[in-house]
């Protein structure tokens, strides 16, 4: 891959616009040249549809493993998940954002906004919302109790998809519960 050719450009290559493209090969530069990420994240806010999914694609990708790319980039961040309207760029923003450094304030915002996608027509946001919602109970665990409660509800009456997430989150969040217990319950008390 020649140096000198953009991010955006091997963005735009793909069949059509919900292809990969080459978000592989643009993964593996910005993992190779972190400074390059600016440019992938610019590409999320692309005229082209097919461009801004292929980024976010790309995004959640990287954020699996390198959420501090992400870092500097917060603040618009938050602000396009409030905007989006794309479906892959919606679930992608519902994966990516909550393995940000959030404040609780924030993760109250994102919590709201993944509640409201919870009413969308795709499947599959509706799904990544449970799971962005899920992910953020571990930085703020005031939003469990709402969590477990959507949880237990889309378990139930959900697509396919969501009974499904919803009942593996579930388990884990309830698992996560158990051993807090436990582990609070083998902590001696301090004397007084």
């Amino acid at each position: 891959m020649p140096t000198s050719e953009s991010i955006r450009s091997m963005l735009t290559a793909g069949r059509n616009r919900l292809s990969s493209g080459r978000t592989a090969e643009v993964i593996d530069l910005v993992r190779a040249h972190p400074r390059k990420a600016a440019q992938l994240l610019e590409c999320l806010w692309d005229e082209d549809p097919g461009v801004a999914m292929r980024a976010a694609d790309a995004l959640e990708k990287l954020s699996r493993n390198h959420p501090s790319l992400l870092s500097s980039w917060k603040a618009p961040l938050l602000g396009l998940l409030a905007q989006a309207t794309e479906n892959k760029l919606r679930w992608s923003l519902a994966a990516t954002i909550p393995r940000l450094e959030l404040t609780i304030p924030e993760c109250r915002r994102v919590a709201r906004t993944l509640q409201s996608w919870l009413e969308d027509t795709s499947s599959i946001v509706k799904t990544c919302a449970l799971q962005g919602l899920a992910d953020l109970t571990s930085q703020d665990p005031s939003l469990q109790p709402v969590v477990l409660d959507l949880l237990r509800i889309h378990s139930r009456s959900g697509t396919p998809a969501m009974r499904a997430r919803g009942r593996m989150l579930l388990r884990q969040l309830e698992d996560s519960d158990k051993q807090a217990l436990k582990s609070q319950s083998q902590t001696p008390a301090r004397p007084r």
